[in-house]
């Protein structure tokens, strides 16, 4: 009889990318082959990475200095807002901010996210089919990192707001059969030497 297993649910953000997007800068680069070299020692069955350059280009890097892994492109991994609230639902000394924010983005981007946002819930979390435990990579973007992180709390589902995420930071969620989920890590930039830390993240939340 197939029982269920544990997943460990490894997140990163991207390395720093260039101002337009399209590529990751060179402090980028050296970000994702040190993550992938902090990887090493897990047993990783999969690297899932968003479609846009910067979570690819991350995902190649972090592979080269692993064995094997493969590489799966998922749309579930990618930038879009994953759940947008009403104003009742956010604090009130917040709610113009938070709302001024999100306005900023474009229509259908923001249509589609909340899709997409479920479909990652499906996709990456929860405990697996099977005796073994599964390590799984994600690499993706800071709002995904927010929502899956807000998930694993049962917090309320605006609350992927404002939980930032460094470039090539690494995140990890454990999903037990037998508990709620647990952050193990978070945000957590020990593999990167001083000058590669913080990028991607507001100089007031530097600390």
């Amino acid at each position: 009889m197939t029982g269920t297993a544990a997943r460990y649910l490894y997140l990163a953000r991207h390395g720093e990318a260039s101002p337009d997007e399209s590529e990751l800068t060179d402090a980028g680069r050296r970000q994702a082959a040190l993550l992938g070299e902090r990887l090493r020692g897990v047993p990783l069955t999969a690297i899932h990475h968003g479609p846009l350059p910067r979570a690819e280009q991350t995902a190649r890097l972090v592979a080269e200095q692993l064995d094997g892994v493969p590489r799966r492109r998922s749309e579930a991994a990618g930038d879009y807002i994953p759940y947008l609230p009403a104003r009742e639902e956010l604090p009130p000394e917040a709610a113009d901010t938070w709302i001024r924010f999100l306005d900023q983005f474009p229509a259908e981007e923001r249509e589609q996210g909340p899709g997409l946002a479920a479909a990652a819930l499906a996709q990456f979390t929860g405990p697996v089919t099977g005796d073994e435990p599964r390590h799984e990579l994600v690499v993706t973007h800071n709002f995904l990192v927010g929502w899956l992180v807000r998930a694993a709390f049962e917090a309320p589902e605006w609350r992927w707001l404002g939980i930032n995420h460094a470039n090539a930071a690494l995140t990890v969620i454990r999903y037990a059969p037998d508990r709620p989920p647990a952050v193990l890590l978070f945000n957590d930039t020990g593999h990167l030497p001083t000058e590669l830390r913080w990028t991607g993240f507001p100089q007031e939340l530097h600390v």
